[in-house]
Order: C-alpha cells, then structure tokens, then sequence
C-alpha cells in the first residue's frame, strides 16, 4: 500500500499527530510522519501511550476530533500494557495503534525472524485479547484499509483504543527526507543540596492556592489522593496506575493546547520512566510555547506502598534534568520560593519545559481518603476545559 496516501487518509479521518519508538516494519509510516513534522520520538512504549492520551484528550471536540497516534514495534507492546490497561482503559481516552508484528511465522510455523521476536510474534493479538482491545490486522490493500480506518475510528468514538498489527511489506517504503532537528542549548547549571522543610501536603495546598488556571495532573499514589483532599478541581487529574507516565501525558496535552500544564511528580515515579526528561524538554523547546512545568517532589520513598526506600539518595535529579535539556531548572526549599515561581511560570509567553525540585518530609496526611470522583469522570470534565 502507498505509505503517502494511506498517511493522508489517516489525516483526513482525525489521525494527525503521531507518536512512537522506531521500527523497521512501521519505518514508512514514521517517515511519512516526520517529513510533514507530526511525528513525536518516544523513548519507550509506555511513554508513547500517555503522550499520545494527552494529544487525544485535547482533540475531543464535539463537531471534529483528532486522536493520538502511536507507532511501535510489537516488542514494545508489553511496555505499553501498564499505560493502556491503567490510563487509556480506566480514564476512558482513546488512541489508534500501529503494532508491527516482528517474529510471523512461516507456512510451517517457524520464526521468520530473528530470536528475540520468536514469543512475540505468536502471542501479539493474543495480549490485545486478554486486555480486551480490539484489533485488525492491516491490510495491504487501500480500498479495505479504509474500511478498516473507519471501522477503527467508530470504535474510538466510544472512547476505546484500536490497535492495528502490520505485518511486513503492508507499508510501501519512504524514503526519509528534509528530516528537521532542534539543538538545544545548555546554560551552566549548579545543583544545591536541598532540606526537607514540608510535607506534601502543605506544598500541594501552595499549588492549589496558586494553579486555578492551570491544568494540573498528580502523579500516582499519594499525590493525587492528597491533593483531591484539598480541594477536588474540575482542572485536576488525579493518575491511578501508569505509574512515571504523568508528565508524558501532560507533554502531550501541552503541545495541542496553550493552557498552563503543570505536572506533580514523585522521586520513585519519575525513576520508572526518568527517558521521558529528554523528551519533554526536546518538544516543549520546539513548540516554544512556555506552558509545561514539571515538580518533582522528593521524600526518597515509595510512599504509596509502606514508605520503603526509593533510590533517589543516589540521584541529583536537578542535574539530571538540566542535563536532559529543560530550558529552567529550579531546585526549592521554602513555600515563598515556589509561589515566585510558580507566578513566572504563569506568565511566561514562551520557552521551554521548567523542572522545580522539592524535598519534601516522609509520610502523608493521616486518614487519607481516595478521590470519589472516577477516572472516566475526570478525563471528560478536563476534555471540556482543554
């Protein structure tokens, strides 16, 4: 099948922005992708799914809508599961997915490819089964493949996800061209060690006090539980699972929309996906749009689950940050200091990503409840403010 003209059939049906790690089999796709700049370089699978749900959540539109679009090969598919089983099922926020289906097997049932794809390329179709995602295997032929787009794109309609498995050959090669790269440039940075001063809590109720035009999203566990106890917000998300994706998606709904996002972080969380730090100062210097800060706040602990030792005493994440390409990096250690900041932010024109660090004090608010207010609930109501 021609790669341009099944891209622009995707276009025309609300496919438009697409996001992904590289694979051979998909390779035309991407390219197609990258030469018309709709393309977003993931680092892993996972954090492709929740860029992906961010640009979906902000293309729900009642008269067109536009979904994310995420292109991985079908080794990657079990990073994607935590994702697609916790945030895209549970939060009811639909993506269209490319698989490629590495390690398809002959006429005689033996691997066609090389060893590491052997498990995959039997049990593919099989994993989307089990999570109950529906699926097609794409055809080759144009006029049935947009059959099968629409037959898709109904189904997304229902705010559930649609995977396509794409053997090899489907696509017809594209030659990579005029690829486009951004350098970004680094100012000296200096860490400082930081004092524990506050709990959660007492930050989260300065963010609350501070971010009523901000979209804001609490990473999973505590976070999110504490800051529904403050105050629960039509403007707030409150992540449950996906665990490390939160500022993936906030990325994603960040490049489709020009509201402030403002994405709270944990140390144990971010260490599970710490990839998704290059990606989001890459784009959000690109796009120059001065709209996404990302706090990180430390307790060195997996709060959530017992308060065990996370591994955060071994790692400067300010450092890190700086090192990955955020334009502003700010490491905090009074309430005042974070109010500034936070008051810059929202009056920033342009730029890219700010990363704000924060020790914060172990443990969390006694008898702490959970949101009330479910997943699906809360997707919807940000959907209508986005």
């Amino acid at each position: 099948m021609d790669t341009k003209t099944f891209g622009e059939l995707l276009q025309n049906n609300g496919f438009v922005d697409f996001v992904g790690v590289p694979c051979s089999y998909l390779a035309p796709l991407i390219n197609y992708a990258i030469m018309h700049e709709r393309f977003i370089m993931a680092n892993n699978e996972g954090d492709a799914m929740a860029i992906a749900s961010g640009i979906s959540l902000v293309g729900a539109k009642e008269t067109s809508r536009n979904y994310g679009v995420v292109l991985m090969q079908n080794s990657g598919l079990s990073n994607a599961l935590s994702p697609l089983t916790s945030l895209n099922h549970t939060f009811g926020i639909p993506v269209l997915c490319f698989v490629s289906l590495r390690g398809e097997r002959d006429i005689n049932n033996q691997n066609t490819d090389e060893p590491q794809h052997e498990l995959l390329g039997v049990i593919t179709d099989k994993l989307l089964e089990v999570c109950g995602v529906e699926y097609a295997f794409l055809s080759a032929d144009f006029v049935e493949a947009s059959k099968q787009i629409l037959e898709a794109k109904k189904i997304l309609q229902n705010n559930k996800s649609f995977f396509f498995i794409v053997k090899n050959g489907v696509l017809e090669s594209l030659k990579l061209e005029n690829q486009k790269e951004i350098f970004l440039k680094k100012s000296p940075f200096l860490s400082v060690k930081l004092e524990a001063k506050y709990t959660r809590l007492e930050i989260l109720e300065t963010i609350v006090s501070l971010s009523k035009n901000m979209i804001t999203l609490a990473t999973t566990g505590k976070s999110g539980r504490e800051l529904y106890e403050i105050k629960d917000c039509e403007n707030h998300l409150y992540m449950v699972g996906s665990m490390g994706c939160v500022s993936a998606l906030g990325l994603g709904i960040s490049l489709k929309s020009d509201k402030k996002i403002l994405c709270i972080d944990g140390d144990g969380a971010l260490l599970m996906r710490m990839g998704t730090l290059s990606t989001n100062a890459y784009y959000t210097k690109m796009h120059n749009k001065g709209n996404f800060c990302h706090i990180l706040l430390d307790n060195e602990s997996h709060d959530s689950t017992g308060g065990q030792f996370s591994l955060a005493p071994c790692v400067d994440f300010a450092s890190i940050a700086h090192a990955c390409g955020y334009e502003k990096v700010l490491s905090l250690e009074t309430l005042d200091s974070l109010k500034d900041a936070l008051e810059e932010f929202e009056e920033n024109k342009s730029g890219g990503a700010i990363f704000i660090y924060m020790k914060i004090k172990k443990g969390s608010k006694k008898d702490l409840g959970r949101p009330k207010i479910t997943p699906y609930e809360v997707a919807r109501r940000i959907e209508r403010i986005l």
